[in-house]
């Protein structure tokens, strides 16, 4: 049978390309699951320097009401 060589190539061809697809696709995917990891880690972190800004202003804030008020002369 002369044409089962060229089909059996062929098919080992198409079998070599499958092949490098699926392992194309598990690389990705692992690197999708490394990359959202790393973004939910990122936000988390952002969420969490937000908050510390904010109460480190609270603080300033404060700090400049006492100081204003040291600066008024006393009534009364």
């Amino acid at each position: 049978m002369p044409t089962a060589d060229p089909i059996r190539a062929e098919l080992e061809v198409l079998h070599a390309l499958v092949e490098r697809a699926l392992h194309q696709q598990r690389r990705l995917a692992e690197e999708n699951h490394s990359l959202r990891h790393a973004q939910e880690q990122l936000s988390s972190e952002r969420a969490g320097l937000a908050a510390r800004n904010d109460m480190a202003r609270t603080r300033i804030e404060a700090m400049i009401q006492r100081l204003r008020a040291l600066e008024q002369p006393p009534q009364g």
